[in-house]
């Protein structure tokens, strides 16, 4: 049963959160313009443009802010609350501190559910938009390959190939497929195999089939463990850009690492575990910041003038732990469940237990 004290509560949160919110989202479009501006203008383009691929790096703004918006929208209700004697007189009406902040625990799961929507729905198509603006009518540079359900689609020279590729570190694929067209779209060449790698200039295909024409029209299909064939193109074109990979929908990433070998899913897994960790990250963070609040206030007798500040450190070392998990996971292949939820488990641990602390 939603009371008076949740309304209130869920109101000046909301309201804290849109004033950090627009306040760092119009400080980090402020220093993206002065930072690109030179580009666009030796690009040739128009401040329409500009102000467009501004305007559509907005969602992915608000994705990389909201933990830290969380955490110090928290923060300022919580503070304010005690700085006008409410939380006090609260506490002295029978209210444990756990009943009084949950609905700023409410609020967070909520935004926090939100941020989870957008990074499904809107994100994708946002930051497709803006990728392309930047990287193909500034940059002028255009990636010819496309990644869908986890395979990925390269236009080469000659025709089409598909594949699962693990990543840039080996030149193994699996599932490969080669397609080439003549100048008529009839059919030239395909080469299906379980396994291609490429090595010194020549690709070298296992477990697969061939399907040439043939001058009368025909074609001549062969059956083969092994084959080692010369392709117009070479891995080294083939590599999807970072950015493209970003463009995918969470839904992707899950696809992705539930199917294809082990080596094909585990970038993908470690992907997903990276973004959903990301974008949980604000309530560990809230649990932490709340009773840090309470702890400062009773010390120092004060409650925003540090608490803030103390709160900006902790995003900060926050981001610095998930950042280094990360880099772990990359690096080492460290298993990525356990490094990036490590996080959320010490400082919701630990947040909790301050917690029923200042209960006790």
């Amino acid at each position: 049963m939603i009371t008076l004290l949740d309304r209130y509560l869920y109101s000046q949160f909301t309201k804290n959160l849109l004033l950090v919110g627009g306040s760092l989202i119009a400080l980090y479009l402020l220093v993206d313009f002065f930072e690109k501006v030179d580009n666009f203008v030796e690009a040739g383009q128009s401040a329409g443009l500009a102000l467009h691929y501004l305007l559509l790096k907005i969602p992915l703004i608000i994705v990389q802010l909201m933990p830290v918006c969380l955490l110090l929208a928290a923060v300022i209700t919580l503070g304010v609350l005690n700085q006008h004697r409410e939380l006090l007189a609260l506490k002295a009406g029978g209210l444990s501190l756990r009943r009084i902040i949950n609905p700023i625990l409410a609020a967070t799961l909520i935004f926090t559910l939100l941020n989870l929507a957008a990074n499904e729905w809107l994100l994708p198509n946002t930051l497709g938009a803006a990728n392309r603006i930047w990287y193909e009518e500034v940059k002028k540079t255009k990636s010819q390959g496309i990644v869908r359900q986890g395979q990925v689609f390269y236009k080469g020279k000659k025709g089409i190939y598909t594949f699962k590729h693990p990543g840039e570190a080996t030149k193994q694929f699996s599932d490969f497929n080669y397609t080439a067209w003549g100048p008529d779209y009839t059919l030239d060449e395909q080469l299906i195999a379980a396994r291609a790698t490429w090595s010194e200039g020549v690709w070298t295909l296992e477990k697969g089939r061939s399907k040439t024409r043939k001058p009368d029209g025909g074609y001549r299909v062969e059956h083969f463990l092994t084959s080692r064939v010369a392709l117009p193109d070479s891995p080294a074109e083939f590599f999807i850009p970072a950015y493209r990979v970003e463009e995918l929908p969470l839904s992707e990433n899950l696809r992705s690492a539930r199917q294809g070998t082990i080596e094909t899913s585990a970038p993908a897994r470690a992907r997903l575990h990276q973004r959903l960790s990301y974008i949980f990250l604000g309530i560990p963070l809230v649990l932490l910041g709340l009773p840090i609040l309470i702890l400062i206030n009773q010390r120092w007798r004060r409650d925003l003038s540090i608490a803030i500040p103390v709160s900006c450190i902790l995003a900060f070392t926050a981001w610095g732990w998930w950042s280094a998990a990360q880099s772990l996971i990359r690096v080492y292949h460290f298993e990525p469940l356990l490094l990036s939820w490590s996080l959320h488990v010490l400082a919701g641990g630990l947040g909790l237990l301050m917690l029923k602390r200042q209960d006790s």
